[in-house]
Parts: C-alpha cells; structure tokens; sequence
C-alpha cells in the first residue's frame, strides 16, 4: 500500500482522536477542490480550520439554547411591537447584542400587567443572547426559590449560587408570585447581592416597587434588594392592555371573572 494510501486510511482516526468531526467529513471534498484549483497548504489548511471553527459555534449555541430552557417560539422577530408603543425594537435590539451591558453585569427590569408579553420579551432577548453567543437560563423565580431553599437545607446554597455564575443573564421570571409567607426568599435576596455588578438579572415583575415588600422578609431587605438591583439596570415598563385578554376579546370569549357590563367599559 502505497504512504499516500496510508495517510487517507489513517487520517479519519487521527481526526476522530482529535475531536475535529467538521474536518473529518470535510477534508475528502476540499482537498479534491484543491487539487483542481492548485490552492497552497496554507489556503487549504485555514478553510478546514474555518469551516471547524463555525461548526463548533453552531453546536455550542445549540447546546446554550437546550440548557436555558427558555418558552418555545418566544422571539423578537415573533414579538408585536406594533401594540406596545411604549417599548422600543431598537432598544430591544441594542439590548440583544449583550456585550456593554453583560460585561458590567447590568440588569433589565421588565414591569407590567399580567398578559401584555413580559414573558416574550425576557425569552426572546434572553433566545437573541444566546444566538450572539452568551449564555442565559430561563425560570420561574418560585421555582428557583424552591430550589435555593433545598441547596440551603443540604449546605449547599453557596455551591448553586456559584454554579449559576456560568450564566451571563440569569431570568427571574414573575418575582411577584414569590410571598415571604410562603417561602424564606432571604435566599432570593442572597442571589441578587452575589451577581451584584459581577453577573446580569433580568427580572419580570407584574408589581411595582412599592409592592415588593411583600416579598422580602423585612423591609431593609427589600430597600436593599431594589438598590442592588436599579443601580445599573435599563427598566422596561409594558403599559398595555393584556394580549390575553385582546385575544379572548376578538375570539368573542370573555375573561373569566368579567361580566358583559364590565367588559363593555
């Protein structure tokens, strides 16, 4: 058998043991396209390296966007900003490309009614990021205050919260749900202070700051949470009416709840 011979048989196994799968299903077309086209080593070597290189990124956005759990079709070509006036795309855009803000670790803060898309928004800024290569994880801010709370009871609250520092955004989704009565959200507090200025939060809250006393144990909790929080943050008020309820509206269904009378108002 002749060496050249060798080299081809040997060389998917020498690919394979060098993890690059791209150059390996690859090589056979472009080294016969650079035998035709004369191009030197070095052209044939950096377009293998290329085509490697963009693979690679491809497979790690698509392992980013299976980790951050985010809603299904949440994004912001899918999002109508024709009926939220008040908000933006231009914004939301700049917001999308990550890297000023991430780096300083700068929060969004995302308030509104229930129904009118704060949802979306967070998960298809969050699906934006992760195209742009960051990393995001989406959830609801009670379930992750369950989890914290497990983490604290097994000592291992410091390990979650270190864990969750491979995140660039983290997405606390409706903090309004969260009650003090129902959970010791101290925990909460204690993620907030530790991304303070190191790692980005992006929170959706259907109540204003002055309601969030009802999340927090004690009132300086809750005066500090807020500072932490708005001192580097963009804020994003979604002062529309719920699409919820505009699409009950339209499909001739009325919320539950709504009487004839109060519907017409």
């Amino acid at each position: 058998m002749s060496a050249i011979n060798v080299d081809t048989a040997r060389l998917p196994i020498m690919l394979t043991e060098l993890r690059l799968p791209t150059v390996a299903r690859l090589w056979p077309a472009l080294t016969e396209t650079a035998d035709k086209e004369s191009w030197p080593a070095a052209r044939l070597l950096a377009a293998l390296a290329e085509h490697e290189i963009a693979e690679r990124a491809q497979r790690r956005i698509a392992r980013h966007a299976i980790e951050a759990r985010l809603p299904p079709g949440k994004t912001l070509e899918s999002f109508d900003f024709t009926a939220t006036p008040t908000i933006s795309k231009a914004r939301l855009l700049a917001l999308a490309e990550g890297d000023a803000w991430l780096e300083k670790g700068q929060n969004v803060l995302i308030f509104g009614p229930p129904g009118v898309g704060k949802t979306h928004l967070a998960a298809a800024l969050a699906s934006a990021l992760v195209d742009n290569g960051f990393r995001a994880l989406f959830m609801r801010t009670t379930d992750l205050v369950q989890k914290m709370q497990v983490a604290r009871q097994e000592l291992a609250l410091t390990a979650l919260i270190e864990r969750l520092d491979k995140y660039h955004l983290l997405i606390l989704d409706d903090i309004s749900y969260v009650q003090k009565s129902q959970a010791e959200t101290s925990v909460l507090f204690e993620l907030i202070s530790a991304r303070y200025e190191r790692r980005s939060l992006l929170i959706t809250a259907n109540q204003p700051f002055g309601a969030w006393d009802a999340i927090f144990p004690d009132p300086a909790m809750t005066v500090a949470a807020i500072d932490r929080l708005v001192h580097h943050a963009v804020i994003i008020e979604v002062n529309v009416e719920s699409f919820r309820r505009r699409s009950a509206v339209k499909r001739g269904a009325q919320p539950a709840g709504v009487s004839s009378n109060s519907a017409s108002k």
